[in-house]
């Protein structure tokens, strides 16, 4: 029993980049390892790459929220030990199962399509380079986060779903605080509900004088409601920019601890597109992710009972030697295909095109426009993002 996680390994013991090495350890000996939950609950923690892909393509384990009781894999201050599952929130598609999930899912298909997001490319090339024009007017050192990495993709996304970008400063502390990992229930339920109160506002104008944007579009159809409408913008918001955000700031952390790749990227820009697939893979900012088995379930030789909540770490199927050789090593020449930072199955990141695309012009301006640029601070000084639950750093002191 003693070889049993008690509670999910989280402590950031490998260095800022990779899995908890209680993790990667797991991942060697039983990559579907029973994990014991601060509420007592005999879950499951899956981390073996061919074990990620099978659970999340199988629809039997739920992605519902609203299913039973919510086990949470670590201690979260104010929350009952074992608490009533929430009401299943409208329009937020992420927590639906089929068929409820490919209503909603299907309505916003058409708003991410390829050709939609590549007539996006030169909007976002645009953004980038205003963003790296206030950068360049500032005396270093700066926090790139704050100064680059957070902006380009909040505008981007303020301008697709048609959110006015001056309401940034309101939706970005909410949806900050919405993520924050440990905090009271309290917080976390106030800044959800300011955020919602705004959006629900929001598509209510949509609705009654649509213009030409995303949440314009989805207001167009009648047979969603303004609470739909509102968790599919609430979704589509936190998903846009937090993430993106993250893989800038932490990608470009990543650049500046790795002299050899970046150099390598400075002579050889045509490796661009693969470094992106390849930062995704190594770092996987969105990493944690909970399902729930509806049924008695096989996964890799072990059984999983109806009932049980399975927590899933992309970032360490992502680092699985059994699909990617030398998976530790960050390495631009790999092909990283298949790599499962996008999730996998019905839940597949809609947005990913969007995120491809402002890391590659996030990434190649950056490094265009600060050839010098370094850390101002020492590695181990920068702020991570062992909080949030999506990581990253919460600063990153540049200069050049």
């Amino acid at each position: 029993m003693s070889d049993i996680p008690q509670g999910l390994p989280m402590e950031r013991d490998a260095g800022p980049f990779d899995p908890p090495r209680e993790i990667t350890r797991l991942r060697s000996v039983r990559p579907v390892s029973p994990m014991v939950f601060p509420d007592g609950h005999e879950g499951w923690l899956v981390t073996g790459y061919e074990a990620v892909r099978q659970m999340m393509a199988d629809t039997r384990f739920s992605s519902r929220l609203d299913l039973d009781v919510v086990h949470v894999p670590y201690e979260t201050p104010g929350m009952p030990v074992a608490t009533k599952p929430s009401p299943q929130l409208p329009g937020m598609f992420i927590a639906m199962d089929p068929p409820d999930h490919g209503r909603l899912r299907k309505r916003l298909t058409g708003a991410f399509t390829v050709k939609r997001m590549n007539q996006l490319e030169e909007r976002v090339a645009e953004v980038v380079e205003q963003q790296l024009d206030h950068l360049s007017r500032l005396a270093p050192p700066v926090d790139l986060v704050a100064e680059f990495a957070l902006p380009v993709p909040s505008l981007v996304i303020c301008e697709l779903l048609g959110v006015p970008y001056e309401d940034r400063g309101d939706f970005q502390a909410n949806s900050a605080q919405f993520m924050v990992r440990d905090q009271a229930l309290e917080e976390k339920m106030g800044a959800y509900l300011a955020l919602n109160t705004y959006l629900s506002e929001l598509v209510t104008r949509k609705r009654s004088a649509p213009t030409e944007d995303i949440l314009s579009d989805l207001a167009r159809h009648e047979d969603l409601t303004i609470e739909e409408l509102t968790g599919a913008a609430f979704l589509l918001l936190i998903a846009g920019h937090e993430t993106t955000a993250n893989m800038l700031s932490l990608g470009t952390f990543a650049l500046l601890e790795h002299p050899a790749e970046l150099a390598s990227l400075r002579e050889e820009p045509s490796l661009l597109p693969g470094a992106v697939e390849e930062l995704l893979r190594y770092l996987s900012v969105a990493d944690i992710f909970f399902r729930y088995a509806t049924e008695d379930l096989s996964l890799g030789g072990e059984t999983i009972l109806k009932g049980s909540t399975v927590v899933v770490s992309l970032l360490a199927a992502n680092r699985d030697p059994s699909r990617f050789s030398d998976p530790d090593a960050l390495d631009f020449r790999r092909n990283a295909r298949g790599l499962l930072s996008f999730g996998h199955g019905v839940h597949q990141c809609l947005g990913q095109q969007l995120a491809r695309i402002e890391m590659r012009a996030g990434f190649e301006g950056l490094l265009r426009r600060f050839p010098t640029l370094r850390l101002a601070v020492a590695a181990d000084e920068v702020k991570l993002r062992t909080d949030m639950n999506i990581y990253g750093v919460h600063e990153l002191p540049v200069t050049w």
